[in-house]
């Protein structure tokens, strides 16, 4: 009978030692996907700037053409504009590319945490396993 008890402990261990790293890789996964959108999203907001900057940018050259303003050229302007626009899209890359580090961070931890849980569950197993069959 003991025999059974420890075979069921055994594969009782095993068992949820398994779930728990299964839960934390599906966990990674679920974080690497969400980054892949997060990715995705904010090339389509970056696109969308750059139409919108493209417009604003016409719309000034036409502006000064009918106008006649003088002292600053369109390729001042222009450049002035460039120059707005790379700022800010730098600092929208970067908040980009450290949200994308923090969910792979989150997965690697996820994965990490998941890997504990199951070595705690084993140690746990194997130490019921030896006060039973004292």
């Amino acid at each position: 009978m003991s025999f059974f008890v420890v075979a069921a402990i055994t594969v009782s261990t095993v068992y949820t030692a398994t779930q728990q790293k299964k839960a934390a890789k599906q966990q990674a996964e679920m974080l690497m996907v969400q980054k892949r959108e997060e990715e995705l999203q904010a090339k389509v907001e970056e696109l969308a700037r750059r139409e919108e900057v493209n417009a604003v940018l016409a719309a000034n050259q036409v502006s000064m053409a009918t106008s006649g303003i003088s002292g600053m050229t369109p390729e001042s302007i222009a450049l002035n504009s460039a120059r707005t626009v790379s700022s800010s899209e730098s600092a929208i890359g970067l908040s980009t590319r450290l949200k994308a580090a923090q969910r792979e961070r989150q997965a690697k931890n996820a994965i990490a945490t998941g890997n504990a849980q199951a070595a705690g569950t084993l140690l746990s197993g194997a130490t019921s396993t030896a006060m039973y069959m004292k």
